[in-house]
């Protein structure tokens, strides 16, 4: 009974150790121990070391991920400057439309380079998420103003609202989402049309919707929008890469909340981000 016993409180030890992450095989002396624990003994060294690889390997993506980022920043940043310089000379038409593509171009692969270091980085728990909770209003003003821009070249005004509700969240990635929902929004919405941010306080959640007035999402594309690199058949010429609803759903799902979609071809979309209270 007193082996048994023993042979038990072993066992509870090294489960907790291994739990923990304090397990070290040099604790034990597997001479001594049963057959049972000597399995558990094989089978917590493995995890340990695979736990270690795993651990060695994020290193690794780390370090390759914040080396993209760096070594693409001049390069980037020279062909944007020659591409202006360029501008600002006596060009033909068909020069000048050139090197207006050419900008283009390499703007749309600068969003893309630092859409997918940050994709890269929530993915692997490079970036921790630290929701807090706090007031969503600045987040939401701070989000609908980033916008604003783009809205206004199309004549398109936000209504919102920054009412006093509270809720669990990382402010400043909070803020990414909501501005590449919004921002979707106005891509998609016709000139002249309005957006709508609203907030709905639940018991366990408080919501925020973005509502537009646009072509809405076919029932075809709706279960796949979330989708990396995802672009549906109603984007047409729109400037994008596919990743702003991704990366959206990451943040908000990495911080214990969700998003939904619901779409009609003349009402419009409504995005309902959901935030745990």
């Amino acid at each position: 009974m007193f082996s048994e016993r023993k042979i038990l409180e072993r066992l509870d030890r090294m489960l907790e150790d291994g739990i923990s992450g304090t397990f070290e095989e040099s604790d034990y002396d597997e001479s001594q121990l049963s057959k049972l624990e000597s399995r558990w003994l094989r089978y917590l060294t493995s995890s340990k070391l695979s736990a270690r690889r795993t651990e060695e390997e994020r290193e690794k993506l780390k370090e390759l991920v914040s080396d993209i980022s760096h070594q693409t920043k001049t390069p980037l940043a020279n062909i944007l400057l020659y591409s202006q310089l360029l501008e600002e000379r006596d060009l033909d038409d068909e020069t000048r439309r050139l090197v207006t593509e050419i900008q283009v171009q390499t703007e749309k692969l600068e969003f893309l380079i630092k859409s997918l270091v940050k994709v890269s980085r929530l993915e692997t728990g490079i970036i921790g998420l630290s929701p807090a909770r706090g007031d969503l209003g600045s987040v939401i003003t701070a989000a609908a103003e980033q916008a604003l821009p783009m809205a206004e070249g199309k004549q398109i005004t936000i209504q919102y609202s920054p009412d006093m509700a509270t809720a669990v969240f990382d402010s400043k990635w909070t803020q990414e989402a909501l501005f590449n929902i919004v921002d979707n929004a106005v891509k998609y919405s016709p000139e002249r049309s309005v957006i709508n941010l609203s907030v709905n306080e639940f018991e366990l959640f408080t919501c925020v919707s973005v509502a537009d007035q646009g072509k809405g999402i076919s029932e075809e594309d709706l279960p796949k929008i979330f989708g990396r690199f995802y672009r549906g058949e109603n984007a047409g010429d729109q400037s994008g890469v596919g990743l702003g609803l991704y990366l959206a759903r990451q943040i908000i799902e990495g911080q214990g909340g969700y998003i939904t979609v619901e779409s009609e071809p003349e009402p419009g979309t409504v995005f309902h981000i959901y935030l745990p209270k």
